[in-house]
C-alpha cells in the first residue's frame, strides 16, 4: 500500500530541485540560498511534511528523543516532574518518550528494553518500590547511553542524580509536630528499599533525639505504599495503650488516607492527632482539614534532571561526571497541625 506521507522526493519534484537540496534546506544548511530554503519550508508546511526520524537516526546515530521512566502516575508528583523535564527537553530540541511502571520491577525492566528498542539518546529514571537489581540500567551505560536518576535513586551507580534534601525536610516536619506539643509521634514509613524512605526515617529519628523524646518502635510502621493498608495501621496506632498523638507520613497519599481514617474513628485533627505529609500533592490543600506537608520543587526536579542528562549528550563517556543536585523543600503549615492556619 502506498504511503500518503509527504517525502523529500515529493517536495523536490514539486519545486524541481534535487533531493539533497531539499534535505539541506530542511536542516538549515548554510549552502542553501535563503530564497530556496523559504520555498522548501513553505511547501513542507503546506504538504504537512514530517521528518523521518528513523532515517535521520541511522545517519546521525541520534534520535533527539529522551526516555523518562516513572514508578507510577497515580500521585501528582511524577506528572509535574515530567512537565519540568519536558519544558527543558523542548528548549534544547528534544522530544520525550514516557512510560510508567505501576510500581513493578518487571515492568521497569520491560520499559527499559522498550527505550533501548526506540534508540533513545538518554533516560531519566525514578525507581519502583520493588527495584533492588540495577543490571538493566547498567546496560545503558555499557551502550554509552547516559542515565540520570531523580527522586528515587540508585546509590549503587555513579551517575548523575537529582534529589530533594529528604532528611532535612523530614527533620523539620517532625520538629514542627514537637513544637506544637506532640510527643507520641508515629511514622508511617515507606519501604526500606527506597533511599527516600530511609532518609525520611532518619530525619524523623534525629528530630526525636534532638528533643530528648524516646524512640518507640511501636510507633514506627514501614509499609509498601499500598493505601488500603493505611486504615489498619492508623487504627492500631490510635488504639495503643499509650496512643499516637501525631502522625508523620512518608508521602501525601498516605497522610490523606490517614486523615480520612482518623475522621471515621471520631478523632479530632489536630487536637487528638496531628498529621504531616510529604510532597504537597494535588489535593493536599483541599482536603478537610488541609494537610500540613513538605512541598518539593517538582518542576525544578524535572528541569534539573533533564539539564544534567542533556549535558552528557555530546560528551565521551570518560567525561561523564556523576553530579548530584540536592534541592531544598519547604514545610507548608496547614490545618492538620495548626487550627485556623
Amino acid at each position: 500500500m502506498k504511503s500518503n506521507q509527504t517525502t523529500i522526493v515529493d517536495i523536490a519534484n514539486e519545486l524541481k530541485i534535487s533531493k539533497s537540496t531539499v534535505s539541506r534546506a530542511l536542516t538549515g544548511h548554510p549552502s542553501v540560498k535563503t530564497e530556496t530554503r523559504a520555498r522548501v519550508l513553505e511547501l513542507a508546511e503546506k504538504l504537512d511534511y514530517q521528518r523521518n526520524m528513523l532515517s535521520i537516526s541511522l545517519i546521525t546515530n541520534k534520535t533527539k528523543t529522551i526516555g523518562i521512566i516513572l514508578p507510577e502516575f497515580i500521585t501528582s508528583f511524577f506528572p509535574q516532574v515530567v512537565v519540568g523535564a519536558q519544558e527543558e527537553a523542548a528548549r534544547q530540541g528534544y522530544s520525550v518518550l514516557i512510560s510508567q511502571c505501576n510500581e513493578s520491577y518487571e515492568t521497569e525492566v520491560a520499559n527499559s528494553k522498550v527505550m533501548l528498542a526506540n534508540r533513545v539518546d538518554g533516560v531519566m529514571v525514578s525507581l519502583t518500590k520493588e527495584t533492588l537489581n540495577y543490571d538493566h540500567w547498567k546496560a545503558f551505560i555499557r551502550k554509552r547511553i547516559p542515565v540520570v536518576f531523580f527522586n528515587r535513586v540508585c546509590e549503587e551507580m555513579t551517575v548523575p542524580k537529582v534529589v530533594v534534601n529528604d532528611y532535612d525536610a523530614a527533620f523539620k516536619a517532625v520538629e514542627h509536630l514537637i513544637n506544637i506539643g506532640k510527643r507520641r509521634i508515629a511514622h508511617l514509613a515507606g519501604p526500606n528499599s527506597l533511599v527516600i524512605s530511609r532518609k525520611r526515617m532518619n530525619g524523623y529519628l534525629d528530630a526525636l533525639k534532638k528533643h530528648n523524646i524516646p524512640v518507640d518502635e511501636e510507633l514506627i510502621i514501614g509499609y509498601d505504599l499500598t493505601l488500603n493498608k493505611v486504615k489498619m495501621y492508623v487504627k492500631h496506632l490510635v488504639e495503643l495503650d499509650n496512643p499516637a498523638d501525631a502522625l508523620f507520613a512518608v508521602n501525601d497519599p498516605t497522610a490523606i488516607e490517614a486523615i480520612q481514617v482518623l475522621k471515621q474513628l471520631g478523632k479530632r485533627i489536630p487536637e487528638d492527632v496531628a498529621v504531616v505529609g510529604f510532597s504537597d500533592n494535588y489535593g493536599s490543600s483541599f482536603i478537610e482539614p488541609s494537610l500540613t506537608t513538605v512541598a518539593q520543587p517538582v518542576l525544578e526536579i524535572g528541569r534539573n534532571a533533564m539539564e544534567l542528562l542533556l549535558g552528557l549528550m555530546d560528551k565521551d563517556i570518560s567525561e561523564w561526571k556523576p553530579l548530584i543536585r540536592t534541592l531544598d523543600a519547604e514545610l507548608i503549615i496547614r490545618n492538620s497541625t495548626v487550627k485556623g492556619n
